[in-house]
């Protein structure tokens, strides 16, 4: 596993957190390379298999994210603000008055678009 910041100096719900992080991705990974496959395999009965073996990588990233929300701050808000609504990614936020600000709405510290 590699780490960005001195391991040594990360508490070990750090480093679990590191851990899921990483395992979640590994997982998300899987799923596209199994959906890759049962796109193009040939065999049904293959595609079959592979389709079972991609969903439960699925199921192991969502327990993942589950694991991840219950540990790491900020993550329970953010879940509950974007999944399973069916407002457009982004606009409830400015019906609701979120904290996130458009671009347009930055002020201009005259350094130009970056």
């Amino acid at each position: 596993m590699a780490y960005s910041e001195p391991y040594d100096k990360m508490d070990s719900k750090t480093l679990d957190i590191s851990k899921a992080i990483t395992s979640l991705r590994e997982e998300l990974e899987a799923v596209d390379w199994y959906n890759q496959r049962v796109v193009t395999a040939t065999d049904e009965e293959l595609k079959r298999i592979m389709a079972h073996n991609r969903d439960e990588e699925k199921e192991h990233a969502a327990m993942l994210i589950e694991w991840i929300r219950r540990n790491m701050d900020e993550w329970d808000k953010e879940l509950k603000d974007y999944l399973f609504t069916s407002a457009p990614l982004g606009e409830h936020e400015e019906a609701a008055g979120g904290e996130h600000t458009s671009e347009s709405s930055l002020p201009n510290l005259g350094i130009g678009k970056l």
